[in-house]
């Protein structure tokens, strides 16, 4: 599971991926200050087991802060992109290109206009972020729309004569971009594509086409960046209303990089998704006030910085994937003595033998039965997971 992050230049985006990551990447205030996608690990915040059977957990990934558990999944951040991308206007196709491994997408937006559409400064205002959203979109599914048009005609004429299977086809063509079989049968059933002659299928009705397979391929959610700036509230509410299918989040990406960085160096007890933290260092005049508009401008007022929830909301909602921690009855740790050392992000209905093949293929191969370590209940292979279970695997090894 890969999440990508995107945007136009000069947004943001970089200090949204450090925020999320703390890795080292230039931030820069020009366009194509990214041009090799930046590559790390950001992390979706739990309910941790340890809390339901009172013992202090031992991650062997990620971490645990008072009873949350921050699991880490991978974030690539990919280089701005400009109007005109697919056709390889700012090294577009490169960009796009990177694009394929992302399986959704956090869209960083600057919400309170600051930043026209070559992604050069303005003053705050002067840019309707809205075209930002719609151009992104209109890139991406032009993008599709080449690859599903590659030799399209000799494609629909051999189909329509050989009656070949349409969705078989098309997801064949699509393949690189995780378009699967059953996925082109329900947007082709859909869209009430006459399959008999896909020779007349028209140009709006391919875009459309493209369109449902980018949303289903690469769900989108939109980081309303820079949140604290003039005006930005008043965009924020007007996106919301234009894009109501989206998930749109307030953010600040600055001030989530600026907590962490001071909870780093021990100035500040913080954890990422919190509203507040706890001042445990000695901070000079500058980083007191600082830290005081942070509380008061972002933190009182939209309760978080945005940053944690937008990963939280791209892993759990977007992509609808459960957290299972593999643990016994008798037993929470592993043959280290780490407790509760593992995390595993499922995708929702998984089912007991899906996570035993996620943590060994030895233990599905063998699979016996299962046990939901919570209730103390066997469970069958078959059984679907629920979010935050606790589940011992049975097997013949």
């Amino acid at each position: 599971m890969i999440i990508g992050v995107v945007g136009k230049a000069n947004v943001g985006k970089s200090t949204f991926f450090k925020a999320l990551t703390l890795a080292e990447v230039l931030i820069a205030n020009y366009p194509f200050a990214t041009i090799d996608p930046n590559k790390g690990f950001g992390h979706v915040r739990v309910e941790c087991a340890e809390k339901y059977f009172n013992v202090k957990c031992n991650p062997r990934l990620g971490y645990c802060m008072d009873g949350i558990r921050f699991v880490p999944v991978e974030v690539i951040d990919v280089a701005g992109l400009v109007p005109g991308a697919h056709e390889g206007k700012g090294m577009g196709n490169k960009f796009l290109d990177d694009l394929r491994q992302a399986d959704a997408l956090i869209h960083v937006v600057d919400i309170a206009g600051s930043t026209n559409e070559k992604g050069e400064p303005v003053d705050p205002g002067k840019y309707d972020p809205s075209f930002d959203i719609k151009f992104l979109e209109m890139e991406i599914d032009m993008w599709y729309l080449s690859i599903l048009k590659k030799g399209w005609e000799k494609l629909a004429r051999h189909m329509q004569q050989e009656k070949k299977q349409i969705t078989k086809i098309i997801s064949k063509q699509l393949s690189g971009l995780n378009v699967t079989e059953e996925m082109t049968e329900e947007i082709l059933k859909k869209l009430e594509l006459n399959l008999e002659k896909p020779v007349e299928w028209t140009e709006e009705q391919l875009l459309k086409l493209a369109k449902e397979f980018r949303k289903k391929t690469k769900p989108m959610i939109i980081a309303a960046n820079k949140i604290d700036l003039p005006g930005a509230d008043k965009n924020y509410e007007k996106i919301k209303k234009e894009f109501s299918d989206y998930i749109i989040i307030p953010c600040s990406a600055e001030s989530e990089l600026a907590l962490k960085e001071a909870a780093k160096k021990q100035l500040i007890k913080y954890i990422p998704g919190n509203e507040n933290f706890e001042i445990i260092g000695n901070l000079t005049e500058k980083q007191e006030k600082a830290l005081n508009f942070i509380k008061e401008k972002i933190l009182t007022k939209w309760k978080s910085t945005g940053v944690q929830q937008t990963i939280d909301d791209s892993v759990f909602k977007l992509l609808k994937r459960i957290a299972v921690f593999p643990g016994g009855i008798n037993k929470l740790a592993d043959q280290h003595g780490n407790i509760l050392p593992d995390c595993f992000l499922l995708p929702e209905g998984a089912k007991a033998i899906d996570f035993a093949y996620t943590v060994h293929s030895d233990f599905g191969d063998n699979f016996i039965r299962a046990i939901d370590v919570k209730t103390k209940r066997t469970i069958g292979k078959d059984h679907a997971l629920k979010h935050l279970d606790v589940i011992e695997i049975i097997s013949k090894k």
